[in-house]
């Protein structure tokens, strides 16, 4: 019974936590603010690329985002982002991570 308890409340806590993700709409409000809720931007998208790194199997997953040295600011990265998100629309009701690796792939791609 406790095992089965257990799958449940798992299962329903999981739930919970994707129906309150971020959406790329509500990102898109933090990281065209200034001062405290520009600075939730960056950290939220550092978040994000910090967590695809310590994430991402290196034998299993090719690399999908190369950031070379030296790197842009994070504000120029927000920057692109913005515009980016404007440019798609779409993204707009997207959990905000899975639009942030997107634009990452797409600003910053490995070499093939």
């Amino acid at each position: 019974k406790f095992f089965i308890a257990a799958t449940l409340a798992l299962g329903m806590a999981t739930t919970m936590q994707a129906a309150n993700a971020t959406t790329t709409d509500e990102l898109l409000q933090y990281c065209k603010g200034e001062g405290n809720t520009n600075m939730t931007c960056q950290i939220y998208g550092q978040a994000v690329y910090d967590t695809y790194l310590a994430t991402r199997n290196s034998k299993t997953a090719p690399s999908k985002i190369c950031i070379k040295q030296p790197a842009p600011s994070r504000l120029q990265v927000v920057d692109e982002f913005i515009a980016w998100v404007n440019a798609n629309p779409a993204s707009g009701k997207k959990p905000a991570a899975e639009t942030m690796l997107k634009f990452l792939e797409g600003v910053f791609p490995c070499a093939k």
